[in-house]
């Protein structure tokens, strides 16, 4: 069995350390990028047929609306595969104390039944809010392992702090 990186990332204007700055690359897609040289898992990225804005203050109107009705995304494409992974490292940016409503339709498309998600987060200060509680819900017959959540600002620089957490998930 093998491992994949399943994420979402954002780039365009994006909070930063306090202001909004324009990314070429979403952080959680960076975080992804340090996950992968350190485990060599495979990347798969989750993206929404319809985009979010690229202006920062409509894409978080358009995600907390998408967040109170509850919404499911349609996504261009799903991983093949997904039966011969027994680990899934799932990426997401905390998006009004949760995953990106994009993320749920990903799980809820597959039963992870008898494999093991590891959550990893990039935030401006909110962590991972309720999204492994989220997480659990929606994947019931999966092990969902501790996850990491990562400052958006310096996911630049969080190769050491990756490499700890999967030492410490991983054994």
């Amino acid at each position: 069995m093998s491992e994949i990186i399943v994420y979402f990332s954002r780039k365009y204007e994006n909070y930063v350390s306090g202001m909004i700055r324009k990314l070429d690359t979403g952080n959680t897609e960076v975080a992804a990028g340090i996950l992968q040289k350190l485990t060599g898992a495979e990347v798969f990225k989750l993206e929404p047929m319809q985009e979010y804005s690229k202006d920062y203050n409509e894409c978080i109107a358009q995600a907390q609306a998408d967040q109170r009705r509850d919404a499911r995304p349609e996504l261009k494409a799903y991983p093949e595969r997904m039966e011969e992974y027994d680990t899934i490292y799932l990426g997401y940016p905390n998006y009004w104390g949760t995953m990106p409503m994009a993320v749920f339709t990903f799980l809820e498309h597959f039963d992870f039944e008898g494999k093991t998600i590891f959550p990893f987060c990039t935030h401006e200060g909110s962590g991972m809010g309720h999204s492994e509680s989220d997480l659990k819900r929606l994947c019931p017959r999966a092990q969902i392992g501790r996850g990491i959540a990562l400052k958006g600002g310096s996911v630049n620089y969080a190769e050491p702090e990756i490499k700890e957490w999967l030492e410490t998930v991983k054994g």
